[in-house]
């Protein structure tokens, strides 16, 4: 990704994702605010279903899918909340998906993703090599690969 995500490409992703993940609050944090002395807000994200607002963004990439590449399916590469943020939505979208997990990835955290109906691979020692291997998945199989970070959709989403 390179360059800004523009402000009217965030905007477009809070009406296309409403209703499809939790509106959330803003709490004052009196500790962090004392702490750096200015008013700290913190946003509650993990009352999303999946504890997470990687779910903003997975949902935003997801809904920006074609019908074709809806219809072959997405990967994805994470070590937890990207890997069942993606799994969720593709779920509740009809998509099928495909979500590589380092070796060592948390028990809990391959189940959460699994339980979504994902095809959980284990591969690699590290994330750098699961995402290798997620993308030469990709391209084998002509899956859409969706990244954690690195997406303009998914980072309008996320904004």
């Amino acid at each position: 990704m390179t360059g800004a995500v523009p402000f009217s490409a965030i905007e477009a992703a809070a009406r296309r994702i409403a209703g499809r993940v939790s509106s959330t609050p803003f709490v004052a944090s009196r500790t962090l605010s004392e702490i750096v002395g200015a008013d700290i807000r913190i946003k509650l994200e993990n009352l999303q279903f999946t504890a997470s607002f990687k779910e903003r963004g997975a949902a935003n990439r997801l809904l920006t899918l074609s019908p074709e590449e809806a219809g072959r399916g997405v990967i994805a590469m994470s070590a937890g909340n990207h890997a069942q943020a993606v799994a969720y939505h593709a779920q509740e979208l009809g998509i099928a998906a495909t979500i590589v997990m380092p070796k060592a990835t948390p028990f809990t955290k391959v189940s959460r993703t699994r339980h979504h109906k994902a095809r959980v691979l284990l591969e690699g020692e590290t994330l750098a090599e699961a995402a290798a291997f997620a993308r030469d998945l990709a391209e084998k199989e002509n899956l859409v690969f969706v990244h954690p970070y690195d997406d303009p959709d998914v980072v309008a989403g996320q904004g």
